[in-house]
């Protein structure tokens, strides 16, 4: 399992949201307080986020635990953007491509990431993975279901679906395929959240000209509110969506 997040609004320096709050991403890489599927997230983490004027995110990644990176905590205290996308990673099988299966995955002005799991995914999902084509097979980043999540995602994104259909299809399906799979998805474009909540904890905070959607709130702040599951969240800086996703089967 992992622990994600995704912001949009004034810009804010890295570490304000990852590193400072006491139950930061950072803390929730040895201590989640509302994971339920293993008890650290030590096998890599990453940050996405946005430049002023730039479309295209920036990504920092790395195999290794977020606590041990010192160019990270130093990077944190100083980079500032309104808008970021972030995860702590808890590998369901190990030895999976070191830096590259780390989130978040990135195609143009899009980052995305996975929370949960899909069991025997090389198996449960081969006639979802023969929609792709050859090249959008070949161009994942990782051998991992999250990876595979992401290129199932992004065929439709780039096929002109709107991110909520994107997601909620893509769940639909895969959930289908693999019954009982963990499907947590975040995406963001610099402007929006799009999020599922689907075998996973999901929280937002909302106010102030400022949104965050999170595996699990930073802080003991009253006014984040815990997402339901099998629900479909659409966030700006200024309003939250949440909208009930069916089961496959209705």
């Amino acid at each position: 399992m992992c622990r994600h997040i995704a912001y949009v609004g004034t810009p804010v320096a890295l570490g304000e949201l990852l590193v400072r709050p006491p139950h930061g991403l950072l803390r929730q890489s040895w201590e989640p307080r509302a994971q339920t599927s293993g008890v650290v997230n030590a096998d890599g983490f990453g940050v996405g986020w946005y430049a002023e004027g730039d479309p295209v995110p920036a990504r920092y990644r790395r195999a290794a635990p977020i606590w041990g990176d010192l160019s990270f905590a130093d990077l944190a205290r100083v980079v500032r953007s309104g808008a970021l996308l972030a995860a702590v990673r808890g590998a369901t099988l190990p030895g999976a491509d070191g830096e590259a299966a780390a989130a978040p995955f990135a195609a143009g002005p899009w980052l995305f990431s996975h929370n949960g799991a899909v069991a025997d995914w090389y198996d449960a999902l081969v006639p979802l993975a023969a929609t792709l084509r050859a090249g959008e097979l070949l161009r994942m980043e990782a051998r991992t279901d999250a990876a595979l999540l992401w290129a199932l995602v992004l065929h439709r994104l780039r096929a002109g679906d709107e991110p909520g259909r994107a997601l909620a299809d893509t769940v639909r399906e895969v959930a289908a395929a693999a019954p009982g799979a963990a499907l947590n998805l975040l995406l963001t474009d610099g402007e929006r959240i799009t999020a599922t909540s689907w075998g996973n904890s999901l929280w937002y905070l909302t106010g102030h000209g400022r949104t965050v959607v999170a595996s699990e709130p930073y802080d003991d702040d009253p006014r984040w509110r815990a997402v339901p599951g099998r629900t479909l969240v659409t966030a700006t800086r200024d309003d939250v969506t949440l909208t009930p996703l069916k089961e496959p089967s209705e």
